[in-house]
């Protein structure tokens, strides 16, 4: 019989660093993560499948598997997938909502509908993910179509990075968008990751 260990989370690629020190602030052992391509959040009808996969492969290999990823544009696709999985995924939509939490986040759209949001990993990798996963650096003309219902960027910060605000501005300005500035902290994210890692059955390493 294979040894399993306590818990393992399938996470969208662009939580890792956060999952990473969630795990390591708290001293977890007998905690793997395991990640999807951020890149699919410019293609979330294949998140599902992928993630399937993850568990496909893992399933008999830990005691307890969950799923650290909103809905991401699946249109109820990924609940679907886990609930017939048996794996628990972390309540609400997107991260922007986990971070910030529900309920402040539901404050913020109704400041504001026309809300383009930004986390740490976002600002790192703006360019790359929207300016240039959109094609807007080839075909300058889809900026409006994709941005004219905006109004502002909102950075929901995990660190106080000085330099990821300064990439956080320079996106805004980019878009057209007026900037605002909240830091979050890890917001829902960490809560969960012990709750699961408790749950499982992860130690604290003694120090």
């Amino acid at each position: 019989m294979v040894p399993t260990r306590p818990l393992l989370i399938i996470a969208c690629g662009a939580l890792a660093r956060e999952i990473g020190w969630v795990v390591d602030a708290n001293k977890l052992t007998g905690v793997d993560l395991t990640c999807l391509p951020a890149e699919l959040h410019n293609r979330p009808k294949e998140i599902p499948g992928q993630l399937r996969r993850k568990i496909e492969i893992n399933r008999g290999k830990y005691d307890r598997i969950v799923a650290l990823y909103g809905d991401c544009g699946t249109g109820g696709e990924l609940d679907e997938l886990l609930a017939a999985e048996g794996v628990e995924r972390i309540a609400g939509e997107h991260c922007y909502a986990f971070f910030a939490g529900r309920d402040s986040f539901d404050g913020l759209m109704a400041e504001e509908l026309g809300s383009f949001f930004l986390t740490d990993y976002l600002a790192r990798v703006f360019d790359r993910l929207i300016i240039q996963g959109l094609g807007i650096d080839r075909h300058p003309e889809l900026l409006p179509m994709y941005f004219d219902n905006y109004r502002r960027l909102v950075y929901l910060a995990q660190t106080e990075d000085a330099d990821l605000q300064a990439k956080a501005e320079a996106a805004a300005r980019r878009l057209g968008l007026d900037y605002v500035y909240r830091f979050t902290g890890m917001g829902e994210l960490a809560g969960f990751v012990t709750a699961a890692a408790d749950k499982a059955g992860a130690v604290t390493r003694k120090v």
